[in-house]
């Protein structure tokens, strides 16, 4: 995510969910010069509390969706620009709170739509991120 300083972030791509979804905290809403923003920080790293980036970003629309849980929430979407495996573009994500989730961010199929071919067997196609230990 480029425009929030965040080279790498481990994430699921998962085709059975319909929207993306970053896991955030610290959400707040705001107006600046009638139009709504949303502050918020994120752990790129996961199990990992730091660094916390501080992001923010223009709302462009609430959406309603089903939590793990089965519960409906109201969640601020965010348009942002993605890198993955080299290949730049934009797309719609959702924040919420996902601690209890194994990854810190959640592509689901609206933004993976004609941009990549999914092989469901297949991991790291776009290359292994290096450990932080061997750096």
């Amino acid at each position: 995510m480029p425009e929030f300083g965040v080279s790498e972030i481990k994430a699921k791509v998962d085709t059975g969910a319909d929207n993306s979804s970053l896991h955030a905290f610290n959400i707040e809403r705001f107006e600046r010069k009638e139009v709504s923003l949303v502050s918020f920080e994120i752990h790129p790293r996961q199990r990992n509390h730091t660094p916390a980036i501080i992001c923010e970003a223009e709302v462009v629309m609430e959406r309603k969706v089903r939590n793990p849980g089965g519960r409906t929430q109201l969640r601020p979407v965010i348009r942002t620009r993605l890198n993955i495996a080299g290949q730049e573009f934009e797309t719609l994500i959702n924040l919420t709170t996902r601690d209890e989730m194994t990854f810190r961010m959640l592509l689901g199929r609206r933004s993976v739509r004609n941009e990549f071919l999914v092989d469901p067997g297949r991991s790291y196609l776009g290359g292994r991120p290096v450990r932080l230990g061997q750096i």
